[in-house]
């Protein structure tokens, strides 16, 4: 059994806790995700199954989410999860405010990432030297926000905006939050998240927990195919003869434009991923070898 699920990661979970379940339903040890989701968040967690695993790292980096700020509340993980630091009604904001306030989380930003994330300094994640009391420097990181979308606006004493965010790999929404409120002057921080992409795989198409044990236990679950998980990636198909030799790790002479490709045999067979280069096609992952 090989390729990927689409599961929609439930509230609560670690996606560690997600792997331990997927290989526990499927009874298998080789099972993988792609794109870290918080505890509290929801939405795709695209699941890699099988030497399918040794795919994650070709799919597409694209993220989407949809995010609920509240203005007026700080806290020291960003979102609701974290001890309250500041909270300070902030009546008078209103959507106008916000929607100024909003232009400057386009295209390339700089973002420093929460305290309590996984980024790793010097070895060890963030939120686990924040536990330990450690104070650290945060590396600042350049992420790319593609667009913006807001949803809803709910006025009060703490208003809360739903808000549609389409971004490259590596941006935090909670970090959003925080500094979409600090551009208010009124603290903000990320009460409810769903991912609704990630790495190619639409929230519309995904499973919960309780989805994949029913259709395993009808005996209806498939996987997606781990070649219809790379379709962003242009493809090459080599002849029988040619092919045999690019999966025993020999680079083939190949007049195309450089890049990382998907391979063929004879436009039906999957082998893996290449890398064109000085038109030469490079084995870069054997997915499947010509027998």
């Amino acid at each position: 059994m090989q390729g990927f699920l689409n599961l929609n990661k439930p509230f609560g979970w670690t996606s560690h806790d997600c792997v331990a379940r997927v290989r526990k339903l499927l009874r298998l040890k080789k099972i993988g995700h792609a794109g870290t989701l918080d505890p509290a968040a929801t939405g795709v967690l695209p699941i890699a199954v099988g030497k399918a695993t040794r795919l994650l790292q070709y799919l597409p980096g694209d993220k989407a989410y949809k995010a609920t700020i509240r203005f007026g509340v700080s806290t020291t993980t960003d979102d609701l999860q974290g001890e309250i630091i500041a909270s300070q009604p902030c009546p008078g904001l209103n959507l106008a405010q916000v929607q100024v306030a909003l232009t400057q989380f386009q295209g390339r930003i700089e973002q420093i990432p929460p305290i309590y994330s996984a980024i790793q300094v010097e070895g060890k994640r963030l939120y686990d030297l924040a536990r330990q009391g450690e104070t650290v420097e945060v590396p600042v990181r350049t992420v790319e926000i593609f667009s913006t979308e807001i949803l809803d606006w709910r006025a009060g004493d703490f208003p809360e905006l739903d808000v549609a965010i389409a971004c490259g790999s590596g941006t935090y929404i909670r970090a959003i939050a925080r500094d979409l409120g600090a551009v208010l002057n009124t603290g903000g921080t990320l009460a409810a998240l769903t991912r609704t992409t990630s790495s190619g795989f639409n929230l519309n198409h995904s499973l919960t927990m309780t989805d994949l044990e029913t259709q395993l236990q009808a005996g209806t679950f498939q996987l997606t195919l781990p070649d219809v998980a790379l379709e962003h990636l242009p493809i090459v198909n080599l002849p029988a003869n040619i092919a045999h030799k690019w999966c025993q790790g020999q680079k083939v002479a190949f007049n195309e434009s450089s890049g990382i490709v998907r391979v063929y045999a004879e436009e039906t067979r999957f082998l893996g991923i290449g890398q064109l280069e000085n038109q030469t096609l490079i084995p870069q992952m054997v997915f499947e070898p010509v027998s």
